[in-house]
């Protein structure tokens, strides 16, 4: 008896901080988020211009609504911003391994960046950096009174239902209709295809024990390095966990992509090398799977497929500054965001979570994980996939940013790795002002020089943590202006 009135004191709690996170973020939202029209927006490695090559107009003057050109390239950067998948605490979901928690609000903030970047490297795996949403300018710009008031009726009807002893509500929606019947023509046939690879990826991510990279995997996953549901989890430890995630996932549309995690900032060429290259170990098909089936055709560059030739997620934990971050690391953060393979930076303020995407001047462009919505079953076939999206755009300060953080690259095969090697080696050559790069890259492996040796276990969870023989660092809901 006492065991069931703690756990309706939990949910009731969760239900407290879920309304609170989605007041707080509402207030966040209430502000429309500005870009300027005469800079550049770059998103992914992707560049946008929200002016016309013709227009000399004055800096802060509002564009021309009948302006083709610009609104062509509005649409697209918000086409392609809303095509991202957007993780963000969820409530109702199954009670979380090792704890009766139901809801991550408050404290899972890093997992869901961590998975909208995973996110973003199977998208460029599966679908291409091209790729966007055939939805994605459908989204309905977010309702700040909606959400605060679904949420409060939400926390209201589950405190009538706990004084009935009833269940609470579900708010899973009516799922559209999808996919009735097979399509027709070939360019009908490729977007069915499409659509296939991205319902799977985003089941991949679902809120149950049995989702491949579900926050209940993830959390399971930390049980291992000492963190526990509810739990404040860092950007490096992150890191690490997805790297299990991914290795240990069992739907057979994973198996040709695995995970690397640099040491000590540095990312050693032959470790990554010898991932691309080395078979899965225990790699078998599971005999039941509640995703959806993935789809089963050749890729578009196919060798990432072969056994012998895996794409690699490359992660590299790294700390820009001292206490703050270090205001000469911002060229650094631009040029990294400017290249398609990067799959974003996950960091943000401390225990305040973000996922960096793109930068318009001296702002980051990011995804906030801060809203709680319900709970979706992604195991039924038409699950539906809006929330999963977001068409609001958020920047940030660079000075903001917290130091500590992750970044991430999607590298395809051994050819591309040693692209990225070359192109990163230009991008990571120190400035004047700062005397260490942000990360470095090395060739061999990382055991040839036993850099470890000397570290706890406590300390290996912190791989930004510089060996001190090595180095030392120093410390359409937006409007155009």
């Amino acid at each position: 008896m006492q065991n069931k009135g703690s756990d309706e004191v939990e949910r009731l709690r969760t239900k407290f901080l879920s309304v609170w996170h989605n007041v707080k973020y509402s207030w966040a939202l209430k502000s429309k988020t500005s870009f300027s029209r005469n800079s550049p927006v770059l998103l992914l490695g992707k560049c946008y211009h929200f002016k016309a090559e013709d227009d000399d107009s004055p800096t802060e003057a509002c564009h021309d609504p009948f302006d083709e050109d610009v609104m062509g390239n509005v649409e697209a950067f918000r086409k392609d911003f809303a095509s991202r998948v957007w993780l963000t605490y969820r409530e109702e979901f199954p009670p979380l391994p090792g704890s009766s928690l139901t809801s991550d609000c408050g404290w899972g903030c890093m997992l869901r960046a961590g998975q909208m970047m995973l996110a973003q490297a199977l998208i460029l795996h599966f679908l291409g950096r091209d790729w966007t949403w055939s939805g994605a300018l459908a989204l309905q710009p977010l309702d700040t009174e909606t959400w605060t008031t679904t949420a409060a009726k939400r926390l209201v009807a589950s405190l009538e239902a706990s004084l009935q002893g009833s269940p609470g509500p579900s708010d899973h929606g009516s799922p559209p209709a999808h996919f009735a019947q097979a399509p027709g023509s070939a360019e009908e046939a490729d977007a069915h295809l499409k659509d296939m690879y991205h319902r799977t990826l985003v089941s991949w991510f679902g809120d149950s024990p049995s989702a491949q990279l579900g926050l209940h995997r993830l959390v399971r996953l930390g049980l291992t390095m000492g963190k526990q549901a509810g739990d404040w989890y860092g950007p490096a430890v992150v890191a690490h966990i997805l790297k299990k995630a991914v290795e240990e996932a069992m739907d057979p549309g994973l198996a040709g992509i695995t995970a690397y995690v640099s040491q000590d900032c540095t990312v050693y060429s032959a470790d990554v090398i010898d991932s691309h290259r080395a078979p899965r170990s225990g790699q078998a098909s599971p005999e039941r799977s509640d995703a959806p089936p993935s789809p089963q055709i050749d890729q578009p560059l196919s060798a990432s497929t072969l056994p012998d030739n895996r794409a690699v997620i490359i992660l590299v934990p790294v700390r820009l500054g001292g206490e703050k971050t270090n205001p000469d690391y911002f060229n650094f953060a631009k040029s990294i965001l400017s290249l398609e393979y990067c799959i974003g930076i996950i960091g943000g303020k401390p225990k305040q979570a973000c996922y960096f995407v793109g930068f318009q001047d001296d702002s980051l462009i990011y995804m906030d994980p801060h809203y709680c919505q319900s709970f979706v079953d992604v195991s039924t076939s038409d699950f539906p996939l809006q929330s999963y999206h977001c068409p609001s755009p958020k920047k940030m300060p660079f000075s903001k940013m917290d130091p500590s953080c992750t970044i991430g690259f999607y590298s395809r095969s051994v050819q591309d790795y040693e692209r990225i090697r070359q192109e990163l080696s230009k991008v990571l050559q120190p400035s004047a002002k700062e005397k260490y790069p942000a990360f470095t890259f090395v060739q061999g492996h990382g055991r040839d020089y036993d850099l470890s040796a000397g570290l706890t276990p406590e300390k290996r969870e912190w791989p930004f943590i510089r060996d001190p023989r090595r180095t030392v660092t120093t410390a359409g809901d937006f409007v155009l202006l």
